[in-house]
């Protein structure tokens, strides 16, 4: 009821203010959805799969923190966050490493993205993006390794070339404050062009203070996730401190800077050049969920945190129209290079242990498109390099003494190699009828060895692992009349295992360790796609009903195991449960969506949409839950455009998971939910932008108006509470 009155109640204020404003009104037809991903078809509706994107308009408007609140805000998939500088995207059940990640078509997950939860697509600032594009369902036919769950594809903005003497020279600026964190951010974008060349410069700064958390009660559940203590460290002795404010989020805050620059040149022969450099940095950030374990003394953890998250990426690009066989021919040449380390000591233990791990990535692809008559090519090949190099030590923050200690990564030399060949073909059967078919085939090879396992002696000092890889998609469109697409796709997926599913030590929290399993095997799926677009003659209505069934072989579960025999072992000073990584024989993974897109009245467009998923894995005595399986979740909202601005009302919600539906044990952190699992909730939301002049634009907002305290499924710090937020964007 009170979601109903909230939207009517918007709708019928809008309504009235829209008799009285006279000015001109806006088309109301719901924009063409075009891709920008080199490797697939331009429009979405002749695509089999479901997409879902996020254009540069919307994301300008929306105005959240991050990429991973843009993610999260946009109903189509889940965002879990163990702290406040995190956020790992689920989609239809598969997380981390089984989402793929890629930047400018360039893959960011590499030889250590892990099965748990992530927080990497932060380093993709917000403000850079010109769109986003969400594919649901196996993508390794197009995409390579990793795409189980469906791939994200975030497109950085262009130097766009202008003859106009109007347009040579641009800029913008803008700022953002938000209460809930005490957010202070800022972005700049200089951007200069000429016919045959262009460049783009942009800087983002971001400071977040500690994260509130809200004071009112879910009415779905209890009060959860209140902090009334955190720990101080005086005179080189830790203090367990009384917070003053229990719904303060006490060493949540961080800070980030990044930075982008792109040159293109044309030359008269076609050919166009490209670089594209960006890089992201971060102060430390604390890694909230494990500062609230409780222990004896109060909490378990004196400290625990990320350092500084840095990305490099630069790519150089070459494209020219019909280069080769009458095809268009696009060469990136890149190198990525990431380092992530993580510190934690004990409450009273005063040797911080710190973990680096440093990853560089070499990377050439080559991608061709050829137009027939009636269809389309697709055809390439890519290669990617990876090394690890990781190095642990422990410091003893009073007497500064420094010492060796066992690395989260075998400590000798790490890499792994990735090379595919794919083809993906569109036929246009008729004016009804279109057909997809495609194929993709690879090899990969994982080398690692331990120079030194004095810590932790293992059975074998070094794993190497070769794989085929290989997959294949198949899909059908169908127009049976103007109002009505059907269609139809079967497609497979892959992931091979990496250094981190291989060779990893890890305390999981709760006295769990994981220990290294040299025997993995590649993930597979197999998953059917049935949809059907019902949609109106003029454009102004839509709804896309999406059926899916996954089966999952050789799923990789982390479950019990024997190690030398024994299922416990004493790990860093506490006597643990031994856990690894196993292909535990089969799983499967289904559920639907709904989304609709619609106008109602002139410039008030209603959008909705609506997420159900179901996992479990199989064996003849019973099945039990897969692990990041979210409950259902989905928004509703209204947003009302007009020459002067847009008003946008909205609300998220997600439906109960009870604890019987975890994965005890695995990647659904029950330690950090309530008992019985996590409570169902929702937010009411509302977003402004107003046009003050021509070039400046104001933004104002409130998120989660009734201040409710919630946690989303699997997360290991509550949602922010209330947050007031303003801004404002100038242009030159």
């Amino acid at each position: 009821m009170r979601k109903a009155f909230f939207l009517a109640t918007l709708l019928i204020g809008i309504n009235s203010f829209s008799q009285n404003t006279k000015d001109t009104i806006v088309v109301n037809q719901l924009e063409e959805v075009v891709l920008s991903s080199v490797r697939l078809p331009n429009k979405k509706e002749t695509l089999p799969i479901q997409v879902e994107t996020i254009n540069a308009k919307q994301i300008e408007f929306q105005n959240f923190q991050n990429t991973a609140d843009l993610l999260s805000n946009s109903g189509t998939l889940v965002v879990q966050k163990s702290q406040q500088g995190g956020g790992s995207p689920t989609i239809r059940g598969f997380e981390a490493s089984r989402v793929l990640l890629l930047v400018d078509g360039i893959r960011m997950n590499n030889l250590i993205y892990r099965s748990g939860h992530l927080q990497n697509v932060i380093t993709i600032d917000e403000n850079f993006l010109d769109n986003v594009a969400v594919f649901y369902g196996p993508t390794s036919t197009l995409f390579g390794s990793d795409a189980l769950g469906g791939t994200i594809n975030m497109t950085t903005k262009k130097a766009k070339f202008s003859s106009d003497e109007d347009e040579k020279i641009s800029a913008t600026f803008s700022t953002r404050y938000s209460s809930v964190n005490e957010e202070k951010s800022g972005h700049f974008d200089f951007h200069y062009a000429e016919k045959n060349w262009a460049t783009l410069t942009s800087f983002s700064y971001n400071d977040f203070g500690d994260l509130k958390m809200g004071k009112r009660k879910n009415h779905n559940g209890s009060f959860y996730g209140e902090r009334p203590f955190y720990v101080t460290t005086e005179n080189g002795v830790d203090v367990l401190k009384q917070n003053p404010n229990k719904y303060m989020q006490k060493e949540s805050g961080f800070k980030q800077y990044n930075f982008m620059q792109k040159v293109a040149y044309k030359t008269t022969q076609g050919f166009e050049h490209g670089l594209n450099f960006q890089f992201s940095n971060s102060t430390d950030i604390p890694r909230y969920d494990r500062l609230t374990d409780v222990s004896a003394s109060g909490l378990r953890n004196a400290e625990w945190y990320y350092g500084p998250q840095k990305r490099s990426l630069a790519v150089y690009s070459l494209t020219k129209a019909k280069a080769f066989l009458a095809s268009d021919l696009k060469v990136d040449l890149a190198y990525q290079n990431v380092e992530e380390s993580r510190h934690n000591r004990r409450f009273g233990v005063y040797d911080l242990q710190n973990r680096t791990e440093n990853v560089t990535m070499y990377s050439i692809s080559l991608d061709l498109h050829k137009e027939f008559s009636k269809g389309e090519l697709f055809y390439g090949v890519e290669s990617y390099l990876e090394y690890l190099n990781s190095t642990a030590y422990s410091n003893n923050i009073n007497t500064r003494e420094i010492k060796s200690i066992d690395t989260r990564y075998p400590n000798g030399n790490n890499n792994m190699s990735r090379n595919d060949l794919y083809i993906s073909y569109n036929s246009i059967f008729s004016n009804k009828t279109n057909f997809n078919i495609g194929a993709r085939a690879g090899y990969t090879i994982l080398n690692s060895t331990i120079s030194d396992d004095t810590y932790f002696p293992l059975p074998f000092d070094a794993i190497n692992q070769r794989n085929f890889t290989y997959s294949g998609t198949v899909g059908l469109v169908h127009k049976p009349s103007k109002n009505i697409d059907l269609k139809t796709n079967i497609s497979t997926g892959f992931r091979v295992p990496n250094i981190d599913d291989l060779a990893k030590i890890f305390e999981s929290g709760g006295g769990f360790v994981i220990v290294p399993n040299p025997d993995l095997k590649p993930e597979k799926t197999v998953t059917t796609d049935l949809g059907m677009v019902i949609k109106s003659n003029n454009k102004s209505f839509r709804i896309e009903n999406t059926y899916y069934f996954t089966r999952f072989i050789d799923a990789i579960i982390t479950d019990n195991y024997a190690y030398n025999g024994q299922s416990t072992i004493d790990y860093n000073g506490t006597q643990s449960q031994v856990l690894a990584n196993q292909n535990k024989g089969r799983a499967f993974v289904t559920g639907f969506s709904t989304n609709i897109k619609g106008y109602i009245i002139p410039n008030l467009q209603y959008v909705s949409t609506f997420n159900y998923t179901l996992g479990r894995i199989t064996s003849e005595e019973e099945n039990t839950p897969l692990d990041h399986i979210p409950p259902y979740y989905g928004k509703v909202g209204l947003n009302y455009t007009r020459n002067w601005g847009t008003i946008e009302a909205y609300l998220l919600y997600n439906g109960k998971k009870p604890i019987s539906d975890y994965l005890l044990n695995g990647e659904d952190n029950e330690q950090y939910a309530p008992k019985g699992g996590m409570p169902a909730w929702e937010t009411y939301n509302l977003k402004t932008a107003f046009n003050l002049v021509p070039k400046a634009t104001l933004y104002v907002g409130i998120e989660n108006i009734l201040d409710t305290q919630y946690r989303v499924f699997a997360s290991g710090i509550n949602a922010p509470g209330r947050n007031i937020y303003g801004g404002i964007k100038y242009q030159l």
